[in-house]
Parts: C-alpha cells; sequence; structure tokens
C-alpha cells in the first residue's frame, strides 16, 4: 500500500481539517467505540468539530464515555479501528470511497482510505489515539481517559491476550493515574452478565462442536437461541471468550447468526495459526490470533465451509 502515512502526517491532517464524522464499525467493540470517542474530544480540545457515526446501535455498557454525540454537516470523514470497509455494515454504501484517512492497527487493513495511519504495534486503536493526542500536544482529560483505557483493556482481554506489550500497560499506567476507575470499567467490561447471557452461554456449550481430534471448537448461536434467550446484541460481547478457554484447542471459534443465512464469525487461535489468514478467505480480516468474517449460508453450509479452512490451517501447521 502505498497511502500510509506517519504519525506526524497523520496529526497535520488532523489539524488542518474540520468538521469530522469518525466512522466505528459494526458490531460495536470497546477499542473501536473508545479510539472514536477520545479521538471526538482529543479533536475537540484543539477546536475541532466532531462526531462519532456508528453503524450500530452503541450497547448501553459503554454509556460512561460514549454518549450521543452532536450532528451536524460533515466535511471531513475518518475511520478507526476499522481494516475493511466491508466492516462498516449499513453505512458501507453511504461511506464507500469518501474515508479520507483510516487510523488503524490491523496487519489486515486493505488500504481503502486515500490515506492510513497503520501502527501494527498497537495493542488497541486507542493506542494511536493515545499517540495522537500526544503528539498533538493534548492534555488527556478524564474522559478520554476512560475511552482509551476501555478500548485498550478490551482488545487485549484484560491484559492477558499475547498482543500486550511493555507500552500497552505504562499507557494503562498513566491512565489510572489520571484518575481512571480501572476496577469499575473491568467488571462492567468482563464481570458482569446478564441472566439472559448465562442462558445463551448454556444453550451454546449444550450445541458445541468439538473438531478434529480436540485442536478445535465451534459454539453457534442461532437466531431461535437468541430469540429464546433473550438476548441483546450487548449480551453477546465477547462470546468467543468461553470457546477459546477449552483446554488443549488450537481454534475457537464463534459463528452468531446475524439474519438468516447469514453469519458472523469470531476465531481466536493458538500454535502458530493465523486466524486472520482463515477469515480472509471469506472477506474478512483481523489479527494473527484473533479474526472475525462473514458467511453465507445455512448453518450447516457455513460449518462446512468454515470447518474446511480450520481444517487446513491445522493440516498446514
Amino acid at each position: 500500500m502505498n497511502n500510509k502515512i506517519t504519525l506526524k502526517q497523520a496529526c497535520e491532517f488532523l489539524k488542518t481539517h474540520d468538521n469530522f464524522a469518525i466512522l466505528t464499525h459494526a458490531s460495536p467493540d470497546g477499542d473501536c467505540l473508545g479510539s472514536g470517542y477520545a479521538l471526538m474530544q482529543v479533536l475537540n480540545c484543539i477546536g475541532k468539530r466532531a462526531m462519532v457515526v456508528c453503524p450500530d446501535e452503541i450497547p448501553n455498557k459503554f454509556s460512561y464515555f460514549a454518549a450521543g454525540t452532536e450532528e451536524f454537516e460533515y466535511d471531513t470523514i475518518i475511520s478507526v479501528d476499522v481494516a475493511d470497509e466491508q466492516l462498516l455494515g449499513e453505512k458501507k454504501e453511504e461511506f464507500s470511497g469518501k474515508i479520507e484517512l483510516a487510523i488503524d492497527h490491523h496487519a489486515s487493513n486493505c488500504g481503502f482510505a486515500k490515506a492510513l495511519y497503520l501502527d501494527t504495534n498497537a495493542a488497541a486503536a486507542c493506542e494511536c489515539i493515545y499517540d495522537i493526542a500526544n503528539e498533538l500536544g493534548v492534555k488527556i482529560n478524564h474522559g478520554i481517559a476512560a475511552a482509551l483505557y476501555t478500548g485498550i483493556a478490551t482488545d487485549t482481554g484484560c491484559f492477558k491476550f499475547s498482543n500486550t506489550t511493555p507500552k500497552t500497560h505504562r499507557i494503562a499506567a498513566e491512565l489510572i493515574e489520571l484518575g481512571v476507575d480501572f476496577a469499575e470499567i473491568n467488571r462492567a467490561m468482563f464481570d458482569t452478565k446478564s441472566r439472559a447471557r448465562l442462558e445463551i452461554e448454556r444453550m451454546a456449550l449444550d450445541n458445541a462442536d468439538y473438531l478434529f481430534d480436540g485442536k478445535a471448537v465451534c459454539l453457534c448461536v442461532s437466531h431461535k437461541m437468541i430469540e429464546e434467550s433473550g438476548c441483546t446484541d450487548s449480551d453477546l460481547d465477547g462470546l468467543s471468550v468461553i470457546a477459546r478457554s477449552v483446554e488443549g484447542i488450537s481454534v475457537a471459534a464463534t459463528m452468531r447468526e446475524k439474519k438468516p443465512n447469514f453469519y458472523k464469525i469470531s476465531l481466536r487461535t493458538y500454535d502458530g495459526i493465523d486466524a486472520s489468514a482463515i477469515c480472509r478467505l471469506f472477506g474478512g480480516g483481523g489479527h494473527k490470533a484473533a479474526a472475525g468474517c462473514t458467511i453465507s449460508g445455512n448453518e450447516t453450509e457455513v460449518k462446512e465451509k468454515l470447518y474446511s479452512a480450520i481444517n487446513k490451517a491445522l493440516e498446514d501447521i
């Protein structure tokens, strides 16, 4: 890709433009929302107008930093934590080909924006926003700090995943020194479950597929299961954590039926298996140890496609 720019160039772009629409990906998580709302506040601090545009409803658990933003006529479109325009969901048609700057940390970023600030060493897009804030000379306030900490904590699995670096811990320590209530954020992000979430976990585990001599496991959540459990979208966040906790596996997969004959896939991998490479086969992407994609078809057809790709990846190691 020849559209990559440096941190200084990205900051110069932000200083010389105004009226920003900051796009996040569909099925929003802590990192895309944290980086989006943190960047919005950073831009406000340098006298710019900015608003966050999310394709889907924002889960209530993020309301402590992801409050509604003032809508206005935007002039500049940027994205955060978006590796591919396909991830914009229902906003793809509206914004495709119009994104001027993408800020991301995914090695699988396909270079869709006119300019790309990409830091693949960053554990989360929020680390990129932290660097931007410092480069712009913005003093990180409590609101920015809460958003940044949330994104970093969620994208590192509360600092358990292999993407966590010494820099990640240093940033988190600084945010805690600024007064972030890390204990309450971690409780809300990792330790609090609705009764509906517990029920969907039970259903998914009852129907789990253990594959390839125990090297892989897949949890499938159908639309019927979601209706019977009463789950909301936010109840389903982080379901992949359950699959990845099974002893002895190299690949943990979750399938979630978003609409009839359309499944969202999340992969978590170990032992050198490249989750991003598997997901790219289906138009998705992500990181080597964590990636996602969507696959069309009924449950049987989607499982056949996904399991075949997983099996090949296991055979290749």
